[in-house]
């Protein structure tokens, strides 16, 4: 029998946490209500504990996916022949793969959302636990339209952000490397050149420093090289964990501008996740549960699920939000407006576009502010480099005329 792991509260306000066997997920939650405690969240064991390793799947592929099934859902296709037909028309092979052993899992007995969490990285925490959302509320079929939605919206966000810093991200890329060739195998070559100046003690400080730095980096480039990659590949794990990523994503926050920037997508992700689960009836302390993973940032993550917490001993939602700094107050008032109009699930989805929107038009600002920096950064550093060359040349011709 599947065992679920719960978190709750007691008679006395502690939280308390434990195991529960269990058929399904509803029994498992009525054993622990049946104790006279409050239910916080309650998830499978078993699904969370086996994970299956398969390579990866664009998002196209992913939303395309949840459209087919919503479509076949949709259309009266019960499920399983549902996956056997988007199983034998995959063109995909890890796609194809994936969908084979979540069919065999789905015949076996486990629920789609228990069988989609053996592929954590294909699917996501937000989209299984939308679908397991959507199946115990009756609306799988809406549930995975809103799931393609977002998984097409991210998608479009990062190719967007992509192709925005595209231009400067070649311009920083073409300036490093220019850089490090000039000071590398160009600049050495003047050393004899310039032997006479030096000699005298006339040799610009600019250019005996420029000469320096270029005869260390003959050395240090071929052990920076390994140690940088060695450093990213260390980083990368690192941010993996869960500590990481906390640390990653609150110094993320903190940049200027992008930090800002970031913080937007993250709460719009939030209200639209939380909107679009209380219009379709799903509890609001597991809408919550759900929208956190959805935002994308472990420290609002933090925030919502502290939330949470506070909602279950009888607080409303916009209190704990405004007093955690990390939501706008703009966004906590509306919040606040929509829980005394009991328009909570509507005003988020409008939120949700407002900030989208305004985030958009910020993003297009600061691209539009990085290139010229760029060329600036750009322009002064040859300038720089120039001027270390041509002052000793001027010098040396002043001297023989």
């Amino acid at each position: 029998m599947p065992e679920y792991r719960y978190t709750a509260r007691n008679e006395t306000g502690l939280k308390v946490e434990g195991v529960v066997n269990a058929a399904t997920e509803a029994e498992a939650m009525n054993s622990v209500t049946s104790g006279g405690i409050f239910l916080l969240e309650i998830s499978p064991v078993l699904a969370s504990s086996v994970s299956e390793k398969v390579g990866r799947v664009s998002a196209q592929r992913m939303a395309a996916f949840y459209n087919q099934l919503a479509d076949l859902l949709h259309g009266g296709v019960p499920l399983l022949r549902s996956l056997r037909i988007l199983e034998e028309q995959s063109s995909q092979g890890n796609l194809k793969i994936i969908l084979e052993k979540i069919y065999r899992r789905v015949e076996e007995g486990e629920t789609l959302s228990d069988a989609m969490q053996r592929f954590p990285t294909i699917f996501g925490e937000m989209a299984i636990q939308m679908v397991r959302a959507g199946t115990e509320g009756g609306f799988l079929e809406e549930a995975l339209m809103h799931v393609a939605h977002f998984t097409e919206t991210q998608d479009d966000l990062k190719n967007r952000v992509t192709g925005a810093l595209a231009y400067p991200m070649v311009l920083a890329v073409f300036m490093t490397t220019a850089v490090i060739v000039i000071l590398t195998f160009f600049l050495p070559k003047f050393e004899d050149f310039f032997a006479d100046l030096k000699a005298r003690g006339e040799l610009p400080l600019l250019t005996e420093l420029l000469m320096t730095t270029g005869k260390s980096m003959q050395w240090i480039l071929p052990v920076s090289v390994p140690l940088i990659i060695a450093c990213f590949y260390f980083f990368f794990r690192w941010v993996k964990t869960d500590k990481g990523r906390r640390i990653y994503d609150r110094l993320k926050l903190r940049i200027p501008i992008v930090g800002k920037l970031l913080e937007g997508f993250a709460v719009a992700r939030f209200c639209r996740v939380l909107g679009t689960l209380l219009k379709n009836g799903v509890p609001i302390l597991k809408s919550l549960d759900i929208s956190a993973d959805a935002s994308g940032n472990k420290i609002i993550g933090d925030t919502i699920h502290a939330a949470s917490e506070h909602i279950s001993e009888g607080q409303r939602l916009a209190t704990p939000l405004g007093n955690s700094q990390a939501f706008p107050r703009t966004v906590v008032e509306m919040i606040s407006v929509a829980e005394e109009s009991n328009t909570l699930d509507t005003v988020l989805v409008g939120i949700a576009d407002s900030l989208e929107r305004r985030n958009w038009r910020q993003l297009d600002l600061a691209v539009k502010f990085i290139e010229p920096m760029m060329l600036i950064v750009l322009g002064s550093v040859v300038l720089v480099l120039v001027l270390g060359i041509m002052i000793p040349i001027f010098k040396m011709s002043t001297a023989i005329s």
